[in-house]
């Protein structure tokens, strides 16, 4: 395992610079790499001399938003590679064949979040860009993208820095390493579960993270998931304490002691295999930190993650324990009334509030689908997606067949989005323009079983185009196969014709063999298309029963309107049976289940939508339901 020291910023504030140490720039502690670097060089030094193998460059704002306040703006690309050929200078001084040193590259976060809204995707990679290459040229050893505050912006950080190492034929280590506050969170409100699951996805990350905001005492918890659940190597940089203000200064309290006492906690009992420090931390830490620990060999990282995606806020895992993942369907153009008027309205309230509802109901993950003819669907997403991001906590699906819409959604979502979805309706045209977008922005991906000849309907049909997808998205693209959710696709039981009359049993068999012959991938499937057609009565029973025996076959996510979805033991079992009988084709001589079941519904009503129950409750009643809900309309 190694040491590396990354109390810049922090050191350099506690021997007071003066303004004409900045060159004018005062605070700029970046432009002393031009104005001061003998300082810079004294700090580094004095790290490497107490043994650390790794120490930062003095970049963490050195960045186009950044520099843009001290009007140098133009200078980012040279700065940072004065900057790395500057700790590259006495990274040498140290350095042997026996006992290689290193430079980090620091990337910190800047000060526009674009999850809030400051900045957006494109102007923000270019400044990162910069950045990266100015690094680069400088000879910096690793990228080290730090005290992460939104997840948006960490992976626009990752997603300049792959567009580099294309452009320049260079591959360097990458750190990403997140804060978590004293909350417990990032800033944002992102939980570690939730950052793990969004960085795992993103193949640019070599090294998963914690560092700063917090002393060591208060990332236990954090370090111990991190390191039980990260198959990549886990970086640790505590700062010495939470600060105080003493005689109008700030302090860092955490002697050299403790922090080597937390340190030897997290590599020898949780697993890290950097022991890093950040703000407050001295040579003198990390001296006390290498006697304790020493360089044992870092423990083996798992080998599997839990597939799953992630809002900004938390992470979801595909596979459910006590039940199938369920992905609210209410928010799509095509099959909701009521969403499509709040879309033509572009009422952003509205869709809020119907995101908060399909919540409440028992939705784990939500589809967004803006697809509506007439309208341009990218400025309709940004619209929406723009406000479900910070608004919402459930995870979202982007469902588009605009392959413009899907970049649009993607460029805003700071967690692991899912994208609805890949197909091979136009042979590899579209798939290869949408995977390379998906491995990106580390998402995972819907796959329809439609190939050149149309929608794939018996069972072996389903399979081909379920293993032509995989090797292309697997194989070729590199996606994680947890990361591939198959739609093996279903079709109306209620024309009654022929041909239909055997494609449940179909999709149900293609289920069970998809999981036995594409391990590790998962299934989904939008259930409620089974019963299109029929009364909403006879749909609530039939998409209950269907979805049931599905998920007996394995299906892992259903795209579903939660509250019509009903338990089986309150289904009459004259209906039960009825459902089952025209599922599996059960038809006798004197016996059609499809006429048999809908006779059974022909005197059946719908039982009230939740909108009209509310309607009819006292004012007061009303008031404060709805302030529970957060909903605003109407009020």
């Amino acid at each position: 395992m190694l040491f590396a020291a990354g109390p810049i910023g922090s050191t350099i504030l506690s021997l007071k610079p003066t303004p004409e140490d900045y060159g004018g720039l005062d605070g700029c502690n970046e432009y002393l790499t031009v104005s001061k670097p003998e300082l810079l060089e004294g700090i580094q030094r004095s790290f490497y001399e107490a043994g650390c193998d790794a120490v930062d460059s003095a970049t963490f704002g050195a960045n186009r938003v950044v520099f843009a306040e001290y009007d140098i703006e133009d200078r980012v690309r040279e700065i940072n590679r004065l900057a790395a050929e500057q700790v590259g200078r006495v990274r040498d001084e140290f350095s042997t064949p026996e006992w290689p040193r290193y430079s980090l590259g620091t990337i910190g976060p800047g000060t526009k979040l674009p999850s809030l809204g400051h900045i957006d995707y494109d102007e923000l990679v270019e400044s990162y860009r910069e950045q990266t290459r100015g690094l680069i040229e400088g000879g910096i050893d690793v990228l080290k993208v730090e005290t992460c505050q939104d997840l948006l912006q960490t992976k626009v950080a990752l997603g300049a820095i792959e567009d580099v190492f294309g452009e320049m034929d260079a591959r360097l280590p990458v750190i990403a390493s997140v804060t978590i506050e004293t909350t417990g969170t990032m800033l944002l409100g992102s939980d570690i579960a939730c950052a793990l699951t969004t960085l795992e996805a993103l193949d640019t990350v070599d090294i998963i993270g914690i560092n700063c905001a917090t002393g060591p005492e208060q990332m236990v918890e954090h370090v111990r998931y991190l390191a039980q659940n990260s198959r990549r190597p886990v970086f640790i940089g505590p700062n010495a304490g939470l600060p105080e203000i003493r005689d109008g200064e700030t302090c860092y309290p955490l002697t050299p002691e403790a922090f080597a006492r937390y340190q030897r906690i997290f590599v020898e009992e949780m697993g890290a295999s950097i022991a890093a420090g950040c703000c407050g931390t001295t040579p003198e830490h990390f001296e006390a930190a290498i006697a304790a620990v020493g360089r044992p060999r870092p423990k083996a990282r798992p080998e599997t993650i839990e597939a799953a995606c992630s809002s900004l806020y938390t992470s979801v895992p595909f596979e459910q324990d006590t039940s199938f993942l369920v992905v609210g369907e209410r928010m799509n153009a095509t099959g909701s009334r009521a969403f499509r008027e709040l879309l033509l309205e572009e009422d952003t309230e509205g869709v809020v509030a119907l995101a908060r509802d399909q919540a409440a109901e028992g939705a784990h993950v939500l589809d967004l689908m803006v697809d509506y003819v007439g309208r341009e669907g990218a400025p309709d997403v940004e619209r929406f997606a723009r406000e479900l991001r910070t608004q919402a906590t459930l995870p979202l699906v982007f469902d588009s067949t605009e392959v413009p819409v899907i970049e649009t959604a993607l460029k805003l979502y700071g967690g692991k989005a899912v994208v609805n979805s890949i197909n091979l309706e136009d042979g590899e045209r579209k798939i290869t323009r949408l995977l390379p977008l998906i491995k990106r922005f580390g998402a995972a991906a819907v796959a329809l079983v439609i190939d050149e000849e149309g929608q794939a309907r018996d069972v072996d049909w389903k399979l081909r185009v379920a293993h032509r997808i995989h090797e292309i998205a697997v194989d070729r693209y590199g996606m994680e196969p947890g990361d591939l959710l198959f739609d093996m696709l279903t079709f109306p039981l209620g024309g009654g014709q022929e041909d239909l009359r055997g494609d449940a049993m179909a999709t149900l068999e293609a289920i069970r063999r998809v999981k036995t012959e594409l391990p590790g991938t998962h299934t989904i499937l939008g259930v409620s298309n089974v019963s299109f057609g029929l009364k909403p009565a006879a749909r609530r029973v039939l998409n209950s029963v269907f979805l049931a025996e599905a998920v007996e076959a394995g299906l892992d996510a259903a795209i579903v309107n939660a509250r019509q979805i009903r338990p089986l033991s309150r289904i009459p079992e004259a209906q039960l049976e009825a459902a089952r009988d025209l599922i599996y084709d059960r038809r006798r001589e004197d016996y059609d289940p499809l006429i048999h079941f809908l006779s059974l519904f022909e005197d059946v009503e719908a039982a009230p939508k939740r909108a009209e129950e509310q309607a009819a409750l006292p004012v007061d009643e009303r008031l404060k339901q709805r302030i529970i809900d957060g909903d605003r309309r109407g009020l």
